[in-house]
């Protein structure tokens, strides 16, 4: 059961919702469901607390196999929850053409998102079969890097083994990872090699090359080990299947029939300003582009983004009467602030909590609207509705103070 069901009718909430207080938001965060700086979603709801953050979005890869635990952790909480997937596809004209999108390392590839899926989650027979190949996919190609990483740590160490099922089993809700990987390679070698100098003396050999990490900082050891062993071109790299890399097309599809809004993640630039890809180094362009692909919500994650380049990107986009989402991932090893942060450490400016906080606003209204047999903010087909950005926000933010006031 959905307690949006339990709320009052649109008439009612839009005569409460006019009074607009901006609470903390992050609408992306992923979950231990796929990969996560987390272990347990309850944690996540402690750092909320702590941080006093009231809307939060989950956001995996694939799966929506979080989402009963997430509604049970926000509504125990009183932090709102917006449900959210993520997928990666493929735009082979892109690829061709060697631009990068908003994978800076491979042209053609693009993370694409669905914001305010249904809840209960439900897709069609024929989507539970698309996402069962997908998934299915995805875990061969991990399986088999497995192997070729345990072939290499045995090569140092015989002792040592790792399997698929092991780092699934100790490590992974449901879906494996590199970063699962990653961390099951740290481990092992923790256990095995107690000292710093047996530690730095194993990675030397493994990578080839003395680790620029130090062997004790988890995070920086974990991302150095998925860089040189596990991307392309690492000795443990396999080449994804091309069925693992849907057209977006196929994705909008998936995600319009989980009753979400599709949404592309946005880059932008590396702090300095300087933006990172072809696709999103022309604005104009980048609008047609998205037009085409029926795109009208967009996300960013503003600790990999400069101030001043997140404000100006904000300003253009919303002119053009798209809907932007801030958030923080949470998809890389460690524990860091909840709060979605400039850079991982200064305070959102006003005009941007502003801004992340009526996207929000929007998504529950949708999920508001779509629980009670209303159409949200797109139609099933992907257009938007005739139902005013003001009217929504309005909507959506007596929707949220509802539950977390």
């Amino acid at each position: 059961m959905n307690f949006l069901k339990e709320f009052p009718d649109v008439e009612t909430l839009m005569r409460i919702g006019g009074d607009i207080e901006i609470p903390n938001v992050n609408g992306h965060i992923h979950t231990p469901y796929s990969f996560s700086s987390f272990d347990r979603i309850s944690q996540i709801f402690d750092l909320a607390k702590d941080e006093e953050v009231e809307v939060l979005g989950i956001n995996d890869f694939f799966v929506s196999d979080g989402f009963n635990e997430f509604y049970s952790f926000a509504v125990k909480n009183g932090v709102f929850p917006l449900f959210n997937v993520e997928f990666i596809g493929l735009i082979p004209e892109l690829q061709r053409r060697n631009v990068t999108i908003n994978d800076p390392s491979n042209p053609g590839r693009i993370y694409f998102s669905g914001k305010g899926l249904n809840y209960p989650y439900r897709v069609s027979e024929e989507n539970k079969q698309f996402l069962e190949e997908l998934i299915t996919e995805s875990q061969k190609q991990v399986a088999k890097m497995i192997e070729k990483v345990n072939y290499l740590l045995q090569a140092i160490y015989p002792e040592m083994n790792l399997t698929y099922e092991d780092v699934k089993e100790k490590y992974a809700k449901e879906l494996v990872r590199e970063r699962h990987i990653a961390k099951a390679i740290r481990i092992l070698v923790d256990e095995n090699y107690p000292k710093m100098s047996g530690k730095r003396m194993f990675y030397t050999e493994l990578f080839d090359i003395e680790p620029k990490a130090n062997p004790e900082d988890i995070p920086a050891i974990e991302n150095e080990i998925r860089s040189r062993l596990l991307k392309a071109g690492g000795l443990a790299f396999v080449p994804e299947s091309p069925a693992s890399f849907p057209a977006v097309d196929r994705i909008t599809e998936y995600i319009l029939d989980a009753g979400g809004i599709p949404c592309y993640p946005v880059l932008l630039d590396d702090r300095k300003g300087n933006l990172i890809t072809g696709f999103e180094s022309d604005w104009e362009q980048m609008d047609e582009r998205l037009k085409t692909m029926n795109v009208h919500m967009l996300e960013l994650i503003p600790s990999r983004n400069s101030v001043e380049k997140l404000r100006e990107f904000v300003k253009f986009f919303t002119r053009k009467g798209y809907v932007v989402s801030l958030g923080s991932e949470h998809n890389t090893p460690g524990i860091f602030p909840l709060e979605v942060k400039i850079d991982g450490e200064h305070e959102l400016p006003e005009d941007l909590k502003k801004v992340s906080y009526e996207g929000a606003c929007v998504i529950a209204a949708h999920q508001y609207l779509k629980t009670n047999g209303l159409e949200g903010f797109v139609t099933p087909d992907g257009n938007r509705t005739g139902k005013s950005l003001e009217d929504l926000k309005v909507l959506g933010n007596a929707v949220i103070k509802e539950l977390i006031a």
